[in-house]
């Protein structure tokens, strides 16, 4: 046997044992996942979701989808505690908004990229160092909530609070938002679209988030902007993290405020939050 002839015989058998190797890993998470569905849905993670208006006003058949998802969340993510215990009602929560947002969105999987969720109990000091043109700066900076691909950080006390008495923020929709802006390669305010509905997204969101932009550099005239914040205006990414917070949280006054806007997640979430939240 000459040498090119055993280095195809080489190299065809380690592609084989790759190739085997990556089936064997596929059918484990087939059977994983078939599993996870057919694993019942405590009774004790229900008074956790019913203490959540959201939840509450969710039709039977979208109670069931999510309840599912949930599992599948919980069960596939790595939630680690920063100075705190992880309990099944944080799970249950976090992964209930998570989820809440793909609802009515074909997606691949529940969050591909993500793998670790971190759940700190309060707001947390980190540092940031920069050097721009030839200066070096230092400073603090207190974080409520993070994202970053493949891992979300939470403030727990913020996630109670705003889950169960819902105003106008939502840090879990805020992060998770981010998520979804990046499932098509780019942090910039356009989630994943249909090519059809692309043009008009960017002209009705950038439209506002270049007018906010103006108000938050003048600090004045805020007008109907001030129900969205001077925090959206930091760029394109944090405005959509932003209004789907408001979308989810107090959809009766975007839609009143900023009915274009409300138009544009709708078209998008596919969820009517309005309906959904009528009962408050």
């Amino acid at each position: 046997m000459n040498y090119e002839i055993a280095l195809v015989f080489l190299f065809g058998g380690l592609g084989l044992i790759v190739l085997g190797v990556y089936f064997f890993l596929k059918m484990r998470e087939e059977e994983q996942m078939q599993k996870l569905q057919n694993l019942p849905f405590k009774e004790e993670f229900r008074t956790y979701l019913l203490k959540t208006p959201h939840y509450q006003n969710l039709s039977l058949e979208d109670r069931e989808k999510i309840e599912r998802s949930i599992i599948r969340f919980a069960y596939t993510k790595e939630f680690i505690g920063a100075g705190i215990d992880v309990t099944h009602e944080m799970k249950v929560i976090i992964s209930f908004y998570a989820c809440l947002l793909l609802l009515h969105i074909k997606t691949k999987s529940c969050y591909e990229n993500l793998k670790t969720v971190i759940i700190y109990p309060t707001s947390v000091m980190t540092k940031k160092e920069s050097y721009i043109g030839g200066i070096y700066s230092k400073e603090q900076l207190l974080i409520d909530g993070q994202s970053s691909n493949d891992t979300v950080i939470l403030i727990w006390d913020d996630v109670k609070r705003e889950a169960y008495h819902p105003r106008h923020d939502n840090v879990i929709v805020h992060e998770f938002a981010h998520e979804i802006d990046f499932m098509d390669g780019e942090v910039d305010g356009v989630p994943p679209l249909e090519k059809s509905k692309y043009n008009e997204w960017v002209n009705v969101i950038y439209k506002d988030f270049h007018e906010l932009s103006k108000i938050v550099s003048k600090n004045r005239d805020w007008g109907r902007y001030k129900l969205i914040g001077s925090y959206a205006g930091t760029n394109e990414a944090e405005f959509f993290a932003v209004i789907s917070e408001r979308f989810f949280e107090s959809p009766k006054s975007l839609k009143e405020k900023f009915p274009e806007l409300y138009s544009e997640l709708l078209s998008f979430y596919k969820i009517d939050t309005v309906a959904l939240m009528k009962k408050r």
